[in-house]
Formats: C-alpha cells, structure tokens, sequence
C-alpha cells in the first residue's frame, strides 16, 4: 500500500495595477524560461512560511513588485513529476517596484485581464483571471 504524499506547499498572487490610461486594470504575467510558460507569480513557501508571507515573497522576487494582498482567490491542485502540488492564491495590487530578468523569470508583461486570459499557458491560472475579477467586482470584456 502506497501512502499518498504530502502536497507540496507554494503560495502566489494575481498581481494587478489601475491601468496607466485609467481604464480598467493589468494584470502581471510572467515568463519562466524553464518551463517556457506564462504564469501567475508562485513559488514554493519554506519551511514554517505563512502561505501570506510566502505570496508577498515570491511575488517581489520574481516581479521585483511589492504589493498589498487582498482577498484569497481559490487554491490550485495539481499534480507536478507525480507529486500533489497546493498553490494558494491572493488578489495583490502592486504598490510599487520594478521588474529585473533573471534566470527563474526572463520577462514580465501588464496586460488587460481578456489579453492575460489568453497568454497565460495553464488553463488553471486562467481561472483565477475570472476570479480575481469577481474579487475586485470588475468586469472582463473578452473572457
């Protein structure tokens, strides 16, 4: 009998901004070379992290943003190289900072909620596009 394993643990956040032209609002999306993937920004917590804490961090190293964390959006459940992965999520408007390449995530793009939908590569960070939206009470033309 196998005894099923412990998920790993990681934490993230649907980053937004007001939109510079002042209508409606952008979402971040990254770009990780490793995986040639667009994502929501996440990352695994370290031992003894607040999933919060572990959000805001991942969020500043791989934007270079900080932001204030907002409501939870749903967690996500999936399986990486056979091993149950748990992702929780937060609604975070950026506050300020500066996006830098590195070798975990080479690009970062702002991109209205309907253009994020369609760049993001998993379907499973798609749903959290429309539940950011539901959180903030914005609509997402294009969706």
């Amino acid at each position: 009998m196998t005894v099923p394993q412990k998920p790993v643990r990681a934490a993230g956040c649907v980053l937004w901004r007001r939109a510079p032209s002042g209508d409606g609002i952008e979402l971040a999306l990254i770009r990780r070379p490793k995986w040639w993937d667009w994502s929501h920004p996440k990352g695994k917590l370290k031992r003894g992290e607040e999933a919060r804490d572990g959000a805001m961090r991942e969020t500043l190293e791989e934007t270079g943003m900080t932001c204030e964390l907002g409501p939870e959006l749903p967690t996500l459940r999936y399986l990486v190289d056979n091993r149950p992965k748990e992702v929780r999520y937060w609604a975070a408007e950026a506050t300020g900072g500066s996006f830098e390449p590195s070798r975990e995530v080479d690009r970062m793009l702002w991109l209205p909620p309907a253009a994020a939908y369609r760049y993001l590569t998993q379907e499973r960070d798609k749903e959290l596009v429309a539940a950011l939206l539901s959180a903030l009470h914005v609509t997402g033309e294009g969706l």
